[in-house]
This record gives C-alpha cells, sequence and structure tokens, in this order.
C-alpha cells in the first residue's frame, strides 16, 4: 500500500512523516492554493528527505515546458496533473519528462467519470480519484461514493483520496482495494500544516490491516 500525504510546505514535517512510513510527500504546485509551496522552498526539503521517498508536485493545467523548469529546478520525482489535461498532454509529458513518474487525477462528480481514465492509461503511471468540488482542485475534506469504486481496476496502479482521514481510513480501503491512498487536509491542523499525530494515529490505523511493515 503506497501512503501520500500532501500540502507539505514544513521541512521537518516532511521528514517526520517520511520516518512514520509515507512513499511519497506531495507538493502544491498551484499558486491560489493555501498550501502553495515554491519550487526553490521544494528544493530546500529535497536533501532531508529518504531517497526513496517520492517528491510529488500537484499541478493544474501547467504547460509542459513548466513543468520541466518546475522538475529541473525543485528535485520532484513525480507529477501529479490535477486539472482538465488530455491524454495528448500526458503523452507529451511522457516524452519530455523521461524518469519522472506521471499521475493523472480526476475529480469524480458522476460514476461515468472512471470509463474516461482508460484513455490515459497507455500515458501515465498511476491514477488518483479524488472528490469533485465546483471550485476547488483538491484538499476539500470532501469524499466520495466509495461503494461506486468497488469494481474500479485499471490498468495502471490508482490512489484514493478525497475526506479520508485516521477514522475512515480502513472503512475507505476495505471497501474499494485502492493500490495507495492519499491524504491532505484529513491530517492537517491547518492549511499546509500537518497534525503529526493525527498522522501518527493514521499509521496506527493502517498497520491493523496490514500485517507487514510499511515500506
Amino acid at each position: 500500500m503506497q501512503v501520500k500525504i500532501c500540502g507539505i510546505t514544513r521541512a521537518e514535517q516532511g521528514q517526520a512523516i517520511a520516518r512514520m512510513g509515507a512513499t511519497a510527500l506531495g507538493f502544491i504546485c498551484v499558486a491560489r492554493s493555501p498550501r502553495y509551496i515554491t519550487a526553490e522552498a521544494i528544493r530546500a526539503i529535497v536533501p532531508h528527505l529518504p531517497e526513496a521517498v517520492e517528491r510529488v508536485g500537484v499541478f493544474v493545467n501547467a504547460t509542459p515546458a513548466e513543468l520541466v523548469q518546475w522538475v529541473k529546478v525543485s528535485g520532484l520525482t513525480a507529477v501529479q496533473l490535477h486539472g482538465d489535461e488530455s491524454p495528448q498532454t500526458c503523452r507529451d509529458l511522457r516524452e519530455a519528462l523521461p524518469g519522472i513518474k506521471l499521475i493523472k487525477a480526476f475529480r469524480v462528480k458522476h460514476p461515468n467519470v472512471l470509463a474516461q481514465t482508460d484513455a490515459y492509461t497507455a500515458w501515465v503511471d498511476a491514477l488518483l480519484l479524488d472528490a469533485y468540488h465546483p471550485t476547488q482542485q483538491g484538499g476539500t475534506g470532501q469524499t466520495l461514493d466509495w461503494e461506486t469504486l468497488q469494481s474500479f481496476r485499471p490498468a495502471v496502479p490508482w490512489f484514493l483520496a478525497g475526506g479520508l482521514t485516521p477514522a475512515n481510513v480502513r472503512e475507505a480501503i476495505a471497501l474499494t482495494h485502492p493500490d495507495g491512498i492519499d491524504l491532505s487536509s484529513g491530517v492537517e491542523q491547518a492549511p499546509g500544516i500537518k497534525d503529526l499525530q493525527k498522522v501518527e494515529h493514521l499509521f496506527a490505523q493502517l498497520q491493523t490491516i496490514m500485517p507487514t511493515p510499511l515500506p
């Protein structure tokens, strides 16, 4: 099970969360977000993280040229596309960013959104399903209808996001069987400031359903 904690803005919190067992840390690279962090600030955090932990930049409708520059400056190892990016855009990014993991996020307003993911799986490494909000791309605290995801089995690994907390994560995993989970507001004190006690509680909950230690 991959565990991604998103919205990291502080080096010491990123370090602590990585030690607890996170396999990926997410950095919001969208200027209008309250969790926004600059490429230079990410670069300052990266040397303090275990090499095995993925550093994921979250973007909304950025151009390929912008993404290449962000990766170059920040030291990101993965890019999450959280906007209206087309399959062709993902194909172009696959060529422009060799060796960088591509994650395509979908905000699920209706179950028919799930069928749209098929067009992307040839060009991305993973999918992420998030709750729909009319004005916010993520970090809303709203959950999906997990029962509609019970048969979702794409050709690439997928992450469940949207309103996950230490209190509901076991139920969510039991119903949907994702390859990974993504949390942001569910383990925060405020946008961009993580509650390390909540993160610790999250991993304690995960240990109860995973007999082997988290990586």
